[in-house]
């Protein structure tokens, strides 16, 4: 039985798998689009049931569609969300091929490109995206043994209260996943303590703009590298109920507990690093920051946005913050859930090439990895602040195509293949300074 052939192979049918198809569409480059569930699968079955999105309709999308039953300052369920992609998919006629799970790639000896091995048969290509995105491996530190409570999931694996044992839980992150699960847990009648690391909150809205808004304009989403010591600081805001300002003074009002950093366990004692305070204060540092660049922005540029004093009051610490425990008897306490809200690892296990650097993280710049025809799309931090985020990976993906299509160039001189070496697709600019434009006009 033949080897399929096709140019690319696109592994993942997420937000970046239908970037990357789109961009490769429009360059003419032939590709195939490998999806092991259906699209944008872990939006609808490894999140918890109330999920939005933590960005508003108008911003979390892509270029060449808008959300059709979301109106643009609302946050999209995460069906929506998946249905969007779905959508955005057919659109575009993506040859995405569901169902079927890549299980290796290795490259050819001897002849470019690479053997993608699959549970659907073999096939050749001459380059591999890997955009299975960052959230691959749930992690749950290894802290509380099993069977320490009745129930220790990943919040991947959480979907609402009601699945949890009765008695009270003890969420561990402070990003968005964890405070929203908090909130919700609290809001059902338990009793919650959250443990909260460092992290950045930034408002919801200021001065009448989204926290989306402020970061575009402001050019942060821009930002090429993390700030020192911040690549995998979590951030911690939500869309839920509409959307608001994460504020840690407001959860613990609510009777949510704050502890700080899950740091050891010890025959049926949780211990908690003595940092909530310095966390608390870092995090408010970086709010009061993003409110102050507002202002100045405002001021620089004659901007006519109402002022908003009272968001610079924070108000007093509350006495967990102040007097905060640091040890507790899980048994004692009644907790018989633990819910991990503390990120996910990468799993390239089935990418059996040279791309990695020591560590095993992708060896990559702007998504082109250090083994010729190897691409990563959908990365924290690929390119910017923005990549790992739904309009992030747009743009990303659309410089992935073109560096393809240009190494296509050259890989057919002196061949009978045609391609057009082009590192920028001036149809697509303009679709997306348009697309720009209208959203500016949206938002000023």
């Amino acid at each position: 039985m033949p080897i399929e052939e096709t140019e690319v192979v696109v592994v993942g049918a997420g937000q970046a798998g239908v970037a990357m198809s789109e961009h490769l569409g429009a360059h003419g480059v032939p590709h195939i689009v490998l999806e092991r569930d259906r699209i944008a699968e872990r939006w609808r079955s490894e999140r918890w049931d109330s999920l939005v999105a933590n960005g508003p309709a108008w911003h979390d999308r892509f270029p060449g569609m808008e959300f059709a039953d979301v109106a643009p300052d609302a946050f999209a369920s995460k069906e929506q969300v998946a249905d969007y992609f779905v959508a955005y998919a057919e659109k575009i006629g993506a040859p995405v091929r569901c169902g079927v799970e890549v299980t290796s790639v290795r490259r050819h000896t001897g002849r470019p490109g690479f053997r993608v091995e699959t549970s659907d048969g073999a096939i050749d290509a001459r380059f591999v995206v890997a955009a299975t995105g960052p959230f691959q491996r749930p992690v749950i530190p290894p802290v509380v043994p099993d069977g320490a409570v009745p129930v220790q999931i990943h919040s991947s694996g959480y979907r609402n209260p009601e699945q949890l044992p009765e008695g009270a839980v003890l969420v561990v992150g402070a990003g968005s996943s964890g405070v929203q699960i908090a909130d919700e847990l609290r809001r059902s009648g338990r009793r919650v303590l959250l443990s909260v690391g460092p992290h950045d909150r930034p408002p919801r809205q200021y001065r009448g703009r989204d926290f989306c808004w402020w970061l575009g304009v402001l050019g942060l989403w821009d930002a090429h590298t993390p700030p020192q010591g911040a690549a995998h600081v979590t951030i911690a805001v939500s869309g839920a109920r509409g959307g608001h300002t994460v504020d840690f003074r407001a959860l613990a009002a609510t009777g949510v507990e704050l502890v700080g950093m899950t740091a050891s366990y010890d025959d049926g004692v949780l211990r908690f690093a003595p940092d909530l305070a310095d966390n608390i204060a870092q995090g408010d540092e970086k709010y009061l920051g993003l409110l102050r660049a507002a202002d100045a922005y405002v001021e620089r540029n004659g901007l006519d946005l109402p002022e908003e004093p009272a968001a610079h009051v924070l108000g007093p610490a509350p006495d967990c913050v102040t007097d905060p425990r640091l040890e507790l008897d899980l048994a004692g306490a009644g907790i018989t859930s633990i819910v991990w809200a503390t990120g996910f690892a990468a799993d390239y296990g089935w990418l059996q090439v040279d791309a990695f650097d020591a560590d095993g993280r992708p060896d990559q710049r702007r998504g082109v990895s250090a083994e010729p025809g190897v691409y990563f799309l959908g990365l924290p931090w690929l390119s910017r602040r923005g990549s790992s985020f739904i309009w992030g990976v747009w743009h990303d993906a659309r410089y992935v195509a073109d560096h393809i299509t240009t190494r296509r160039g050259y890989l057919a001189y002196g061949t009978t293949e045609s391609t057009t070496d082009s590192t920028t697709d001036s149809a697509t600019d303009v679709t997306t300074d348009r697309t720009a434009a209208t959203t500016a006009a949206r938002t000023s």
